[in-house]
């Protein structure tokens, strides 16, 4: 951290000591430590604290501005701290690469997902699955048996996956070629071949179709029902809310407060922050 930048968290609004979300969980997957992240001399993410308990799905909102992208880049990896920490089931992975992280279990989708060109989108499933031995060229020529077996294995999963996702009818599709709702559920598919222990989830349903967005909505619920953790951003406030619990309320960096969805909708604190009191 530069000294610039030191003297800004020194100098922010923000304590860390003012602590605004829920601290005692039991069960803890992510754990964010007063995170801080300065760009020159805007304070984006500031003394960031809250913890996600597995097996929910917590929603993160904010008004534009808040920081919310900024701290999705941060627990993934994207972008390094300038302070804090960051925990995925108790092992600091503050500042590790984006691959390293999701070997500790969380993945990540974003709000703008990546058209795979040259792919249908069997293909872009197939991207997905971690730690696959046919990455490592000498495995190709030492045990080409195990790389068979583990090609075949992703194949027969991403197929099980898209049919659970009833979206089974686009496999040989150009994944350029399908709609953009139709590639958040593609993306969400495949951040399941690798078997996230926390997904967090950018925005899903912007730009969605209501058809769509109601059964991104679904799969949401059937994935936190079979043990998937989810964390998400999302502007949409009757898709977050009839889905999270849950909400945690980011204002201008840090942590406001977190509720329940009933809570945080009644709350002056967060009518305030959304309509610029």
């Amino acid at each position: 951290m530069t000294d610039s930048q030191a003297s800004q968290v020194a100098n922010s609004d923000s304590s860390s000591e003012e602590v605004a979300a829920n601290m005692d969980k039991e069960n803890v997957v992510l754990r964010v430590d007063d995170l801080v992240k300065s760009f020159g001399a805007l304070v984006a993410t500031d003394h960031a604290t809250f913890e996600v308990e597995r097996g929910t799905i917590t929603g993160l909102i904010g008004p534009n501005g808040a920081g919310k992208s900024t701290l999705f880049n941060l627990i993934s990896g994207f972008y390094e701290s300038d302070a804090g920490r960051v925990e995925v089931n108790g092992t600091d992975v503050t500042d590790m690469e984006p691959y390293d992280i999701a070997d500790h279990g969380l993945i990540r989708t974003f709000q703008t997902p990546r058209k795979l060109e040259g792919m249908t989108v069997r293909e872009a499933m197939l991207v997905g699955p971690r730690e696959q031995p046919g990455e490592s060229f000498i495995k190709l020529f030492t045990d080409p048996e195990s790389v068979r077996q583990r090609e075949q294995q992703n194949l027969d999963d991403a197929e099980q996956i898209l049919e659970d996702f009833e979206i089974d009818h686009l496999a040989t599709q150009p994944a350029t070629k399908i709609s953009g709702g139709q590639l958040k559920l593609v993306e969400l598919a495949r951040a399941m071949l690798a078997e996230p222990e926390i997904l967090l989830l950018d925005e899903p349903a912007a730009g969605v179709n209501p058809t769509l967005r109601n059964k991104l909505a679904e799969q949401i619920r059937r994935l936190n029902e079979q043990g998937t953790t989810f964390l998400l951003i999302e502007h949409d406030m009757e898709f977050v809310m009839s889905l999270a619990d849950p909400v945690i309320v980011l204002d201008r960096g840090h942590v406001l407060m977190e509720g329940t969805p009933d809570e945080v909708q009644n709350d002056e604190r967060v009518i305030d922050a959304y309509l610029g009191g």
